[in-house]
């Protein structure tokens, strides 16, 4: 009997059991809800986290600026030529060969010196004939007068016809004629004799010599080559080209500074002398022409310059940089972005162009945002997000712009794989 109620259960242990079981499950149970609603709400926040980040991705990153004041004075800068006050080819005036030259390139000649001399055995025995031929015709021309005033005075006397006396006198005439037409042919081989020294037509520098002893030497421009070049460089002319829109505002007395690339760093004063006042009407350009002190000799004729000149302004208008603006069907128009950090379209009124700015007359305010580098996809209305100040150093190349581009793309890629990974791990 005693075995038989070890045997059998006790019906209180069983509803122990069956209690403790129960809660195991109910406890069971609790977690699992539990782990399921972690990773549920884990994905949910990592898909939240990933669609904003995919929304900030989509958004473009701008750089803006904000328009400057101009100033009263306002640069506009121009490139320029720099030439010689007085330059001059040296041609000869008389056939020969070159017997001897005295300056070479690089001598500081004066007006008048001798620069070469020129051997001309052909002139030198014309003129010697033509002093020849004078002679013939003074003596025939004294000899004519002198038979001349005797008939005259015979035809006085009646000893000879009226008629006689007349071609005396006209013989007279012809042979004074004669006799001058001799001298003015002495003079002009003269001349042409003295063209064989070769003379500095000014004060200058030699800047070249085409020629050297025993050359073949043609007179004029047209068939022999130019001797020398004298070029007169204590004073430097130099000239530029200015665009219609600032021809007015451009006159003699107006200043400037000249940048030279072999003097980096260094502004030197210039002032306008003279202008064309007339607009080339192909370029639609006014000719403009400066003189540079160059007494020291420290500049070079032919040389290129950078001319900054100062024109006054009248009114005060807005600046922007070149890369803000934008070209389309409508005119010009530049993109500026409001509080609500959105793109609006501005159109603009453009002024006069300095080079990396222009001058804005209307349709800008001055707080206004403008986005520098603006793509060609930009529309109004669009949501941009505004790169940190920071960031705003290099405005001009656009490197900043595609840098927190290329930022934000590894931002995003770092979210993904965060994401992936959370969710790999539910």
């Amino acid at each position: 009997m005693a075995d038989s109620e070890l045997e059998e259960p006790n019906p209180g242990d069983k509803r122990r059991l069956k209690g403790t079981a129960t809660k195991v499950l109910i406890v069971l149970v609790i977690v699992a809800l539990i782990v399921a609603i972690i990773g549920i709400t884990s994905r949910l926040i990592s898909r939240s986290h990933l669609k904003k980040r995919t929304a900030d991705d989509a958004q473009m990153t701008v750089v803006t600026t904000k328009p400057a004041s101009s100033d009263a004075d306002n640069e506009l800068v121009l490139p320029g030529n720099v030439l010689a006050f007085m330059e001059a080819p040296i041609y000869a005036r008389t056939n020969g060969y070159l017997k001897v030259w005295y300056a070479d390139i690089g001598a500081r000649v004066h007006k008048g010196q001798l620069l070469a001399e020129i051997e001309t055995p052909e002139v030198d025995r014309q003129l010697a004939q033509a002093r020849a031929d004078l002679d013939t015709a003074i003596a025939n021309s004294h000899l004519a007068l002198t038979t001349n005033a005797r008939w005259q005075t015979l035809a006085g006397k009646q000893a000879v016809s009226r008629q006689d006396a007349d071609e005396k006198a006209g013989d007279a005439a012809a042979k004074v004629a004669s006799e001058a037409s001799a001298r003015q042919n002495v003079k002009r081989l003269e001349d042409l004799e003295s063209f064989k020294r070769v003379l500095s037509p000014f004060n200058g520098v030699v800047t070249a010599r085409n020629t050297d002893v025993g050359a073949l030497i043609n007179a004029g421009e047209t068939s022999g080559a130019e001797l020398f070049r004298v070029a007169d460089i204590r004073t430097l002319r130099v000239y530029a080209q200015v665009p219609e829109p600032y021809a007015v505002a451009t006159r003699a007395g107006l200043n400037a500074e000249l940048h030279f690339a072999e003097h980096p760093g260094d502004a030197y004063p210039a002032k306008t002398v003279r202008t064309s006042n007339a607009l080339d009407p192909t370029a639609r350009t006014l000719q403009v022409e400066l003189e540079l002190d160059n007494k020291d000799g420290q500049f070079f004729p032919g040389a290129y310059t950078e001319i900054h000149f100062k024109l006054p302004s009248d009114k005060k208008t807005l600046r922007l940089p070149s890369n803000t603006v934008l070209f389309r069907d409508s005119g010009l128009q530049v993109a500026t972005v409001d509080q609500s950090h959105k793109i609006k379209l501005k159109n603009i009124g453009q002024g006069r162009d300095f080079g990396k700015t222009i001058e804005v007359l209307n349709g800008l305010d001055p707080n206004d945002d403008v986005v520098i580098n603006p793509s060609d996809s930009i529309e109004d209305g669009m949501s941009v997000r505004i790169a940190p100040p920071d960031q705003n150093k290099d405005k001009g190349n656009g490197q900043d712009k595609q840098g927190d581009q290329g930022k934000d793309k590894a931002a995003g890629e770092a979210g993904d794989s965060k994401t992936k990974t959370a969710e790999s791990s539910l």
